[in-house]
């Protein structure tokens, strides 16, 4: 066996794992909201931004326009989000949130505190939660414009 082969070797799997591990955290909430957790980083986009273009919901969620155009369709299919063409530029595609996508804020607002508390149970500090995410949005910088 080729020694950089070896799974335990691999850089990937522990991040592969841990996204895996927290997703599934994620799920009971999800499931009480409805939602997927894709559907999920897409609310979470438009919660803060209100409004925007398929192309910064993917910029920001580092996807493909493949991707995200049939999770957009089904979202709109649950009455979350409405697409419409922009007024400035027709080959835009706006996001916007329904009232039923607004009010799902409130209902989602103690799932970041409820997992992190799950979590941190383990024996972790909030702190390290933050730092990690630090140091991996500095990682995801670097692979981005690598």
């Amino acid at each position: 066996m080729v020694e950089q082969l070896k799974l335990e070797n691999q850089i990937c799997f522990p991040f592969y794992a841990i996204s895996r591990l927290i997703i599934r955290a994620y799920q009971p909430h999800l499931d009480s909201l409805g939602i997927t957790y894709p559907q999920f980083l897409v609310m979470l986009v438009l919660w803060e931004y209100e409004k925007q273009s398929v192309n910064q919901i993917t910029e920001k969620l580092i996807l493909n326009t493949n991707t995200i155009t049939p999770l957009l369709k089904r979202m709109e299919q649950m009455d979350l989000i409405t697409r419409s063409k922009s007024q400035e530029d027709e080959r835009k595609v706006l996001v916007s949130l329904t009232e039923k996508g607004k009010k799902l804020e409130e209902k989602a607002a103690c799932i970041p505190d409820e997992l992190l508390a799950k979590l941190a149970g383990a024996d972790v500090k909030r702190e390290d939660f933050s730092e990690m995410k630090d140091q991996l949005n500095h990682w995801i910088s670097l692979i981005k414009s690598a």
